[in-house]
């Protein structure tokens, strides 16, 4: 029968044992912290990570994340992992202003890398980022600016509804499902796509330190392989999503393996996901027939 003695004895090791096996279970398969972030990977340099994955219809998580790791003194670089088609312009020039200004005023490295597709918006953020990086066969570019919205005039008319309206100028509303447009109103956003894709153009010139005439003659909404993209001066270099985490790390002058962290999502209730798959049936159409509204969109 065993003694007390030998009894602690074995109470010491099997705590000290759980204890170890916890402490390397935090460190390598992510913990989190005060903070609400979540950490994978070894005990070297931090990366912040920020998805940007599906439409952008919205820009208040990204925005959030860039405002917190460019606050973070343990981050000194991050890096944006893109998976996008594109989406609305607000949202995009917002999160591209927000890339900046980590850059700027933050004194933030921000790696862009660049996942199955980063079109339209999606490429458009990107141009933000201090280096960019495709997989050889990721979808780019896109560049340029889209309205479209549909039309149902004739079959209203075939089953009897009609609109009825009253407005306070000849182009209140344009995009009306119940008619075509006037030429007035197609100069009109002609008009408005022609500026807001001037501006696209812009942040590709600049971001990409490329002369105009150049980024003209890519920018009529052609979609390029990573490997095309390169050799046009869109992105910079070639890899993976762990390449660019690497690549992140090397730029920044920090050494040993990088440690992934990532802002922590809180858990979803039934109704949460019900939500969010509504949404995503939405996103699936595109555009809603409420109204024209201006694409950065592949």
């Amino acid at each position: 029968m065993a003694s007390r003695k030998d009894i602690a004895i074995a109470v010491i090791i099997i705590f000290s044992f759980v204890i170890t096996v916890a402490f390397f279970a935090m460190m390598f398969v992510g913990t989190f912290s005060d903070d609400g972030e979540v950490s994978f990977g070894g005990l070297g340099p931090k990366v912040a990570v920020i998805d940007v994955i599906g439409t952008i219809d919205s820009s208040e998580s990204v925005v959030k994340q860039l405002k917190k790791w460019g606050k973070s003194t343990g981050i000194k670089v991050i890096v944006l992992h893109i998976d996008s088609p594109g989406g609305a312009v607000a949202p995009t020039q917002e999160i591209y202003n927000e890339i900046l200004r980590v850059r700027y005023e933050d004194g933030k490295k921000v790696i862009a890398s660049m996942s199955s597709v980063a079109a339209s918006g999606g490429y458009y953020i990107a141009c933000a980022a201090d280096k960019i990086m495709a997989n050889p066969g990721t979808l780019v570019g896109s560049i340029g600016v889209i309205i479209q919205f549909y039309t149902a005039g004739k079959l209203m008319e075939k089953i009897g509804i009609e609109v009825e309206k009253v407005k306070s100028g000849e182009l209140k509303d344009i995009g009306s499902l119940d008619r075509r447009m006037t030429e007035k109103e197609r100069q009109m956003l002609t008009a408005a796509v022609m500026d807001t894709y001037e501006q696209f153009v812009e942040a590709v010139v600049s971001g990409r330190s490329l002369d105009k005439g150049s980024v003209y003659a890519l920018a009529d909404g052609s979609i390029f392989s990573g490997r095309q993209a390169q050799r046009n001066g869109l992105v910079d270099t070639l890899g993976g999503f762990e390449d660019a985490v690497r690549y992140a790390v090397d730029l920044v002058g920090l050494k040993g393996e990088p440690r992934i962290v990532k802002e922590s999502k809180p858990k979803q209730g039934w109704l949460d996901l019900l939500g969010s798959t509504l949404g995503n049936l939405e996103e699936m159409t595109e555009l809603s027939p409420d109204g024209p509204k201006v694409l950065y969109f592949y």
